[in-house]
């Protein structure tokens, strides 16, 4: 399986508002239920109307589109970095899942699932 690392900061935050976000960007993922609206985008998108934020964030995918057949993807790799000690944040889309590290555990991340037989590319 390859992982494609993402090249930038990634931000994690919630917001009151959607209408400042400028969904041209190349990464924004929004989430909303009846208790928050959250948002997941490139650190340097995040907009100025966030209610809290957390910066710091680096992330990588799952390459290709994902049948939803398929089980065990997300829970085999944050097994693996359960066991390296390492926190993570993950996002789901239709085609594939996003997996989000704290950027000072971003190499050790790698390097474990790497050691697992994941390509990161």
């Amino acid at each position: 399986m390859y992982l494609k690392v993402l090249p930038y900061d990634l931000t994690v935050c919630k917001t009151a508002d959607t209408a400042a976000l400028d969904l041209t960007r190349e990464f924004y993922f929004i989430a909303k239920t009846d208790e928050e609206l959250s948002l997941v985008c490139q650190t340097a998108d995040t907009p100025a109307c966030t209610t809290a934020r957390e910066d710091g964030w680096r992330g990588f995918r799952i390459e290709g589109t994902l049948d939803f057949s398929l089980v065990g993807i997300l829970s085999k790799l944050s097994g693996i970095l359960a066991e390296n000690q390492i926190g993570l944040f993950a996002v789901s889309t239709y085609n594939t899942d996003y997996i989000l590290v704290k950027k000072e555990d971003l190499e050790k991340a790698l390097a474990a699932l790497g050691e697992r037989g994941y390509h990161i590319i």
